[in-house]
């Protein structure tokens, strides 16, 4: 490449790569920088850039991808994920914080339809972050839980993320995300224990009684999200159709119910819907795209090789299974979740699999860790995202997270020391 060495341009190239993504250039554009002149570097053409961008966004399992962001805007603009909110609330209303707890169940439910962290936040947030409010919560405190609540969006499947992982290293969709269940929910269990620590230290959230008629209410009104819940289970896991098919079905399921049913998606809403997951949509295949040359040049280079010598040299499982822990949480709270996961599954895979973990096991244990990068800064997109929404300085909502990253973290260990948490329903 202009007469430098091939060596020394990757080094030029990197460099020069690490200054655009510090002073704040897209990571899109970023990836794009360095796969682009590295495949130039190690004498790809151009062409092949292209070809190898355009195959690898083509793939029939991604279709699922827009449409799983779809079903999420359908259930917000439909009223489902308000109803499913008011029910939570309702069942945890005994409890002390049953108010935040419930948000976190809610967006644990809401991930079990639409499959998307960042909608989740959105949606959620929009619906009960006020709420939280007018209960006497902290406005921070009430932001950061619902950023914290989101990150299930990417556990509880149908996951887009780990759409993109089966993608990406060639596991099966549908046993990723049945290994997804378990993790999903034991996070979200921790996610609990860590609005419960907050709340009993600031005595926020008074317990209320239990009113068992108020309750059958709520689930009755929440009906549409709960059939829609049932949908997904039934026609993936029992076989009916692929992820794929089932994530069209489940976006149908929501237009359908939005319009004739809860009736609070208008037909002249549904350009403003579908335009808005379209963003969200053009934001995400273009990094995946380029993502793939990524992958291929960093092949062509042997950095997998290069780092799976490093890690093995370690010698211990364990050493090298906290090795790959701490990569992810550092790749996570530094890039973009689908960077992350095209960059370093291929890496990581074969490690955890030559050490003995089985690969649907490391898949959802690769997940659950990639999740903890949502509200870890500093890039931490679920904060921005609850940033947005509510005007609160993102900086502000840091404070409230530790607990939340604790308690994960020890769920996280346990789903990677006991493999049955992932495997029982594969």
């Amino acid at each position: 490449m202009f007469g430098i060495p091939q060596n020394v341009a990757i080094w030029i190239i990197t460099g020069i790569t690490g200054t655009f993504f510090i002073i704040g250039v897209p990571i899109f554009l970023c990836v794009a920088f360095w796969a682009t002149l590295a495949s130039i570097a190690i004498d790809f053409t151009i062409q092949n850039i292209g070809i190898t961008s355009y195959q690898g966004i083509s793939s029939y399992a991604l279709l699922a991808m827009p449409l799983f962001i779809l079903t999420g805007d359908l259930i917000g603009a439909g009223g489902i994920a308000k109803k499913l909110s008011i029910m939570a609330r309702r069942a945890l209303a005994p409890l002390r914080g049953g108010l935040a707890m419930a948000s976190i169940a809610t967006c644990s439910l809401f991930a079990a339809i639409s499959g998307s962290n960042s909608a989740t936040v959105a949606t959620i947030g929009r619906i009960i972050i006020p709420e939280l409010k007018d209960q006497g919560y902290s406005e921070e405190f009430s932001a950061a839980t619902v950023a914290a609540g989101g990150i299930v969006g990417i556990l509880i499947p149908p996951s887009i993320l780990m759409i993109v992982y089966a993608f990406t290293v060639n596991l099966s969709v549908l046993d990723l995300f049945k290994a997804g269940i378990l993790p999903g929910l034991l996070v979200s269990l921790a996610l609990i224990a860590g609005a419960r620590y907050w709340c009993r230290k600031y005595d926020w959230g008074r317990p209320e009684p239990f009113v068992f008629k108020k309750v059958v209410q709520a689930t009755w009104d929440a009906k549409l999200g709960i059939g829609a819940v049932i949908l997904i289970l039934v026609i993936i896991y029992g076989g009916i159709s692929s992820p794929t098919e089932a994530s069209g079905i489940a976006a149908a399921y929501c237009l359908i119910a939005g319009l004739l049913l809860s009736r609070e998606i208008k037909f002249k809403d549904i350009p403003a819907i579908f335009l808005s997951s379209g963003r969200v949509n053009g934001l995400l295949a273009p990094v995946i795209s380029v993502s793939i040359v990524l992958q291929q040049v960093f092949s062509i280079l042997g950095v997998q090789d290069a780092v799976a010598q490093y890690i093995h040299s370690f010698g211990s499982k364990f050493v090298i299974m906290a090795l790959m822990m701490v990569s992810i949480i550092i790749a996570g709270a530094i890039m973009e979740s689908i960077s992350v996961t095209i960059i370093l599954a291929p890496i990581l895979a074969p490690i955890a699999v030559s050490i003995g973990m089985n690969p649907i096991h490391w898949g959802a244990a690769f997940i659950v860790g990639l999740s903890i990068g949502f509200i870890t800064p500093p890039f931490g997109l679920d904060l921005f995202v609850a940033s947005g929404i509510t005007g609160i300085p993102y900086d502000k909502l840091i404070k409230w997270v530790p607990p939340y990253i604790i308690f994960v973290l020890i769920a996280w260990i346990i789903i990677m020391l006991v493999p049955w948490f992932s495997l029982v329903f594969v």
